[in-house]
């Protein structure tokens, strides 16, 4: 994860403690009585409860530990979806960092606001590709451009960044298959296209193949049904591919930001307003009757309330994704998010189910 701020230090401490404090009594104490009960003789497992958790808040609180680093010069790097958001920060900020950069824009070709920008860097390491990563011909026609415009082609391409991806929302009932599968063709079937495709590129460099995924490609939420699946698909995706790679010395990374609505403008008040319209308008007269209009409205104005919501700084998760990059030793997953989403997540991920579903919903 990237560097704490001293308050999110402060905050996850404190959560630490907390739950080392009921661990280290509470648990001990319930599994003492469990022991009796069962005739079985009591120990004390009290000290190796504090030391598990002790080391846990150690974890959490202690700045990354440095891995080394590989040498920047001469590498190069795709990534996906570029034309605003996190592709195009990252493009900017990997330039800056001496990589040569293979910035990947869905609009290239109709003069896109982000293409231009970075075309206009006017630099030999800042290369800006015509790329739907929906295409099959245009993500071959990129891996060919990369080819041939690589240094030294023998050595390979050194990363990937499986950036491109869309959002939307809806509840389940709400939701064609068509969102379905639309939202996945982006997220999920654009990241395992452009991989497969730079995959020898990526081996002869003993490389990096970095995937942007989500905190809920590890847990779901209400109306992100669509958003969810997808993203939880990259996890999966990205966990089977580093199996594989770990022979060749591919090292496969997952980025999980939190919410940076702000930050990307992913989600505006006109992109909630128009898929609202069509969500009801397409939704099936029975579901219309049976959830009725006040209660679709309640929940568009929830997610209105969302688009002002986030963090507005995208720092965490451009650092994260050049660690992932550029250590010798990168974390399989990196989770650049708020306190309160991290303890969420943490929560709906090791706790049983019943007890996250009465705390968030």
């Amino acid at each position: 994860m990237a560097p704490q701020s001293a308050f999110r230090v402060a905050l996850l401490v404190s959560f630490s403690i907390l739950l080392t404090v009921v661990l280290g009594f509470g648990l001990p104490a319930l599994l003492n009585a469990i022991m009796r009960l069962l005739g079985l003789p009591e120990t004390s497992v009290t000290e190796c409860i504090v030391v598990i958790y002790a080391a846990f808040v150690l974890y959490v609180a202690t700045p990354r530990f440095p891995r080394g680093s590989v040498e920047v010069k001469g590498k190069a790097v795709l990534i996906t979806g570029c034309d605003t958001g996190f592709g195009l920060s990252l493009a900017k900020h990997l330039h800056t960092l001496g990589y040569t950069v293979f910035a990947g824009c869905l609009l290239k070709d109709k003069e896109g606001e982000g293409a231009k920008e970075l075309e206009e860097f006017h630099s030999d390491r800042m290369k800006v590709v015509q790329l739907d990563v929906c295409s099959d011909e245009q993500v071959k026609n990129a891996v060919e451009h990369i080819k041939g415009n690589l240094e030294d082609s023998q050595r390979g391409l050194w990363a990937v960044v499986n950036n491109a991806g869309v959002s939307t929302f809806g509840e389940v009932e709400f939701t064609s298959m068509n969102t379905y599968k639309q939202v996945s063709e982006v997220n999920l079937w654009g990241t395992i296209r452009v991989t497969k495709a730079v995959l020898p590129l990526i081996r002869r460099a003993k490389g990096r193949v970095v995937n942007i995924a989500s905190m809920y490609g590890r847990m779901g939420n209400r109306l992100r049904s669509p958003y969810c699946v997808s993203k939880h698909g990259v996890e999966v995706f990205s966990d089977c591919l580093r199996y594989e790679m770990k022979t060749w010395g591919v090292k496969v990374s997952v980025i999980e930001p939190g919410n940076y609505i702000v930050a990307t403008g992913i989600l505006t008040r006109d992109v909630v307003a128009t898929t609202a319209s069509k969500l009801w308008d397409e939704a099936p007269a029975e579901v219309k009757e049976d959830y009725g209009k006040s209660h679709f409205e309640q929940y568009m104005a929830l997610m209105r309330s969302y688009c002002n919501s986030g963090e507005k700084d995208m720092t965490p998760v451009l650092d994260d994704i050049a660690d992932a990059i550029g250590s010798k030793r990168p974390y399989t997953r990196y989770s650049p998010m708020e306190p309160h989403w991290w303890i969420r997540m943490q929560v709906m991920t090791h706790l049983p189910g019943a007890l996250s579903d009465l705390l968030y919903f």
